[in-house]
Parts: structure tokens; sequence; C-alpha cells
């Protein structure tokens, strides 16, 4: 079991870094004790994406209904012939986390099968089902046994995630809407013109939220502090790029930061935590 666990976790580490090289960045810089789980929690994570994303030419509600089924199935015996999913059992099982994390996740992958918009109270499930309780199934690992750090992170760490959701929004408003006809803008649906008032109304929603957030990060364990602020940092950087920008402007381009700006932020981390002493 040992070199199947090992196995399976360097695949989910694949998975990660084919998919986005922000977060393989940002993992890379975590201690080690830390990374399997990150990568277990990254790549269990993923797959449910791209079946909700990706998989158009297949049938995806019977994709991702076996997906959750398989998920249960190994959550109740501690085993799955998937790789990927096995390195999530494992961190689940190791770090304990909890099973209402895993269900409201799945449940906002399900909704992306049925929704092409979001009415507010939907919008705020989605975002905690899609990545509130991604940022908590982390912090479980970065806390450990500290009960009284998790607590005192849960609300930053549910901010940092729905901050970097929406952000994700409006990168994604393009591809999102002629690809996968879905618009992630609470109340805003296709017989809605969306305008910049509203996007500037979700950016408000952002800057709060990074700030919140902040707050969270500097009390963080060391071994993963430079690792989650060098991705706040890349998201800040990426924020800055689509607040110049018009929805016309971003409904005909893709924002993104190139991989020397991303090791420049990873620098800035470095010496802001390390030499300037972040707290």
């Amino acid at each position: 079991m040992d070199q199947y666990n090992k196995t399976s976790y360097a695949i989910s580490k694949v998975v990660t870094k084919s998919y986005s090289t922000s977060f393989s960045l940002g993992i890379a810089a975590f201690s080690p004790q830390y990374r399997d789980a990150i990568y277990g929690i990254y790549g269990f994570v993923r797959i449910a994406d791209e079946i909700v994303d990706t998989f158009n030419e297949f049938d995806q509600k019977k994709l991702m209904d076996n997906f959750r089924k398989e998920t249960e199935e190994a959550l109740k015996t501690g085993i799955s012939t998937n790789p990927v999913l096995q390195a999530f059992i494992h961190t689940v099982k190791e770090y304990k986390i909890d099973y209402h994390y895993i269900d409201a996740f799945l449940t906002s992958m399900e909704m992306d099968l049925t929704n092409s918009y979001y009415e507010p109270q939907q919008y705020k499930d989605y975002i905690y089902g899609s990545a509130e309780v991604v940022g908590l199934m982390c912090l479980q690992i970065f806390a450990g046994n500290d009960k009284k750090l998790f607590d005192q992170l849960v609300e930053p760490a549910r901010s940092l995630g729905s901050a970097f959701q929406k952000v994700n929004f409006l990168r994604d408003i393009k591809s999102d809407m002629e690809e996968r006809e879905r618009i992630y803008l609470p109340g805003v649906n296709h017989a809605i013109k969306i305008d910049d008032a509203s996007k500037q109304d979700l950016e408000k929603e952002i800057e709060l939220e990074f700030k919140n957030a902040l707050i969270g990060i500097k009390k963080l364990p060391v071994g993963v502090k430079l690792g989650v602020y060098s991705a706040y940092l890349y998201y800040q950087g990426l924020f800055k790029k689509i607040k110049r920008l018009k929805i016309k402007e971003l409904m005909s381009q893709r924002v993104r930061v190139s991989n020397t700006t991303k090791l420049a932020l990873l620098l800035r981390g470095v010496l802001e935590i390390k030499i300037f002493r972040f707290t």
C-alpha cells in the first residue's frame, strides 16, 4: 500500500503541474510534509472540474454521478483503483477532513451541469462549494490537530477561496459564456446585459475578501505561509490587470500572468516573509 499511495500522490502532482503552474509554484514553496496532501486535494478537485467543464462529448451527468459514487465508496472502504482518487482519500483519512466539505464541493460541480446562471443565494452556495470548502480542506491540513488555529482561520480561508474564485469568474467570462453558456455574476442571466457596473460590484467584494484573507495568511504556520502568500500575490496581480479592463475587453481576451511574473511574485513573497518578517 505504501508504494501505491506514493505513486498515487505522484500522479496527482503531475495533474497539478499539468493544469496550473501558479498553484504548482505555491505548493513547491510549502514545507515537504504538506505537499503530498495538497496535491491530493488539487488532483481530486481538478478531475471533477474537468468532467463538468471539458468532457462535452460525453454524458457529463453520468460521469459526475459515477465520480460521486466512486468517491463515496472509496471513503467507506479506504481504497480506490483510481490513483488520483486514492491520493485524495488517503489525505481525507489522514487529516480527518470533514465529509461536509467534500459533499458541498461535489454538489457545486453538479450545479454546473444544470445551471447557466445563478440567483444571489445559488451564487453564494456555488462559491461556498466550489471554492471556499477547498480552502477549508487545505486549512485542515495546515492546522493539523490545532483546532483553535483552524477555528481562528476559517473565515479568512473562506474569504481567500471566494476571492480566488471570483477573480477566475472575471478572467474566464469569455470562455464560460461562449463555450459553456454559463454566467457567474449574481442575478445576471442571458436576458440581462452584463455591464461594467456588475463587474465593479464584484470587484468591490473581491477587494474586501482579499483584505480579510491577508489577516489569516499572516497567522498560518511557517511551513505554508510562503506558498499561500505567493498564490495570494499571483491572484492580486491577475486582479489588478482585470480591473483595468472593461467588460467588452474581457469578452475578447483572457487575462494572463506570465511565468516570469509568477517567479517574480514568488521572489517578492520570499523577501517579504523571510527577510522583512511579514507578519
